[in-house]
């Protein structure tokens, strides 16, 4: 039997249901005409609105999903919000920074959260206004870089939301934001990854939706913090179309003035840098996006770097500092790496310190543990902003006083060896200090790390040459470490108990709180054989605990289980503090994990590999050396 189609007797010649089809099909085509003239009326009363959508450029936000998304609610919990089209809502454009919506409120619709020329009128000043954009992996660091603007009483300020969690979080915050549409992941995608390049991409659309609504855009990375309003600094080049941040390491200038472009061999850095709505900046951004466009694998900041430095010269006339630029006829302005600083001139350099500058702002670049490591560089230099819970946590806190011979840290050259018998003096000190952190379920303060030489990704003399890079110098953690795998989850069987860690500023940060900072008991570490020498839950005349060397694991466990009520316990030294593990299970999990937390020295000139590995167990190894490539 042939199967049944609807036009089957049509074409047999009954002209009854000849009539009747007919008839069906001019009202079904009716209907279908009428309802897709009507969304093509909604579609341009919003486009009237907002010519440029944001994301995929192609569909309205409004056409995402309204899912229940798990949040952090007004009142720091955890809530299912219904994301409706009904709901009696705030006005979300002229809500102030950090005024959260009533708990009884419903979230608007996603449409509501479009990117239109009215959002940014109502949130920029002076024709100016900041933007910053991710994904809820980043959440905590947006919420940072917002703080740090409204502490400076900069507030012309919006968020892209690349994902529906992001944007619904940072709703119920209190945080302006708006919806790219991006449908981006909400974890953490890593550098360099095909998602991160996407990531990259967003950047690029968004400066073309956002230029033609005739705003200046300072257009920021969430991984950079703001220091000082920058916006006065920036009004002083009103000349320029573009003013970029750079990966210059060598300083051109001593004070405030624009970098000399001539001298500049650092890539342009577009984590920072601001645009004005002139016809050659959006000719170049219109190139920019159309260059990547045409290639996915090409890095966003390549490819501007490629098209800034088609033409490059001359100095515009009566400008200082500012270059014609691209097509010849963008005028462009490099800012001071010394005060909009990278990752290597203000964490490792140091050059506003030594210049006697106040910084405007400073990006983490330049280093090497990932996000983790990000959020580590600016949690040493108190910048970061975390949860409460961060600064009082339940099992207490132990640190020690790092003990260093002025021999290893001051006395002849800085060379690999002399570098590596540094760091691997206080890597000794370190794993005592993790060991009993580890018995005792502490959350170990780090201490400072001090090293001879710097790290970079390639073959250099130990600092970089023309840099202001003083030797010793305090560098960081990542330096040595591996902040993000001190972080990871791993199994307990292979890997024993996680040991939690702060930064070595941690008991100097102001957002201590006072239970914390009062509660402190100081250790000190006697010989056995001494009288005085033996732990007890009595503090001596001087203020302080004894507690005899080379302790073993039950003398450890047994002493802090005298002082659990303690927030901090600090150890004058960790040298000879502890004797060891007496289980051998216990032992090598231990020994797994605090491996694995060391990095690499890098690199030696004209080798292959020239990196060195760390090793936290290198005093066991009589003829341990510094030896590229060798791991031991």
């Amino acid at each position: 039997m042939a199967a049944c189609s609807p036009f089957q007797d049509v074409s047999s010649g009954k002209p009854l249901f000849m009539a009747v089809y007919v008839t069906v099909f001019a009202g079904v085509l009716f209907s279908t005409l009428f309802i897709v003239s009507s969304l093509y009326s909604a579609s341009n009363s919003d486009n009237k609105k907002s010519l440029y959508t944001v994301g995929s450029w192609l569909s309205p936000s409004s056409s995402l999903p309204r899912p229940q998304v798990d949040v952090i609610g007004p009142r720091n919990q955890s809530t299912s919000v219904n994301i409706s089209s009904d709901a009696t809502v705030e006005n979300i454009l002229t809500r102030a920074i950090w005024d959260l919506p009533s708990p009884d409120s419903k979230i608007p619709e996603l449409a509501s959260f479009r990117l239109t020329r009215e959002m940014v009128g109502y949130r920029a000043k002076d024709n100016v206004i900041i933007v910053t954009f991710g994904n809820y992996a980043f959440m905590d660091f947006i919420l940072n870089w917002v703080r740090h603007l409204t502490d400076l009483n900069v507030f012309n300020l919006l968020v892209g939301a690349m994902d529906t969690k992001l944007l619904v979080a940072l709703y119920w915050k209190g945080i302006p934001v708006f919806d790219m549409g991006s449908n981006m992941n909400t974890i953490d995608v890593g550098w360099g990854s095909p998602t991160f390049h996407k990531m990259g991409r967003e950047k690029v659309f968004l400066i073309n939706a956002l230029l033609p609504f005739g705003y200046e855009l300072l257009v920021c990375d969430t991984d950079m913090v703001w220091l000082k309003n920058p916006l006065p600094y920036l009004a002083r080049f009103p000349e320029a179309d573009l003013l970029t941040s750079s990966d210059q390491v060598i300083p051109t200038v001593t004070d405030d003035s624009l970098e000399v472009w001539q001298q500049v061999s650092g890539a342009y850095n577009i984590g920072i840098f601001l645009w004005r709505p002139t016809d050659t900046s959006k000719k170049l951004a219109k190139e920019w996006k159309d260059l990547l466009l045409a290639n996915e694998k090409l890095w966003d900041q390549s490819g501007f770097n490629d098209l800034v430095h088609k033409v490059l010269g001359p100095s515009v006339e009566g400008e200082n500092g500012i270059v014609f630029a691209y097509d010849g006829n963008l005028k462009l302005g490099i800012l001071a790496a010394s005060i909009f600083c990278s990752g290597h001139t203000y964490f490792v350099q140091s050059i506003y310190q030594q210049l006697r500058l106040e910084p405007y702002a400073v990006h983490t670049t330049f280093q090497y543990a990932g996000t983790e490591g990000k959020r580590h560089r600016l949690r040493e230099a108190m910048l970061f902003h975390d949860a409460p819970s961060y600064y009082d946590s339940p099992g207490g806190y132990l640190s020690f006083k790092p003990n260093i011979p002025k021999a290893l840290l001051l006395d002849g050259a800085h060379t690999l060896e002399s570098h590596f018998s540094l760091v691997n003096y206080q890597l000794k000190q370190v794993r005592t200090a993790l060991a009993i952190a580890s018995l005792v379920n502490r959350t170990l303060v780090m201490p400072p790390i001090w090293c001879r030489l710097d790290r970079m990704w390639f073959g250099h003399p130990g600092i970089m040459e023309g840099t202001l890079t003083r030797q010793p110098f305090l560098c960081p953690m990542d330096h040595v470490f591996e902040v993000n795998v001190m972080l990871r989850d791993q199994p307990f069987e292979e890997f024993g108990p996680k040991i939690d860690f702060r930064e070595y500023s941690f008991l100097q940060n102001s957002r201590l709180p006072k239970q914390v900072k009062e509660s402190f008991l100081e250790v000190k570490l006697c010989k056995q054989q001494s009288s005085k020498c033996h732990a007890t839950n009595q503090t001596d005349r001087q203020g302080f605990i004894r507690l005899p060397k080379h302790s073993t694991q039950e003398m450890i466990v047994e002493f802090f289980s005298l002082y659990e009520d303690v927030k901090v316990i600090e150890f004058s030294s960790m040298i000879d503090a502890f004797q060891g593990f007496h289980n051998a299970v216990a032992e090598r999990r231990f020994r797994n994990r605090v491996q694995g937390y060391v990095g690499i020295w890098c690199c030696v000139m004209n080798k292959d590999p020239g990196h060195i590995f760390y090793d936290m167990f290198w005093d066991e190894k009589p003829d341990w050396k510094p030896v590229p490539g060798l791991r031991s």
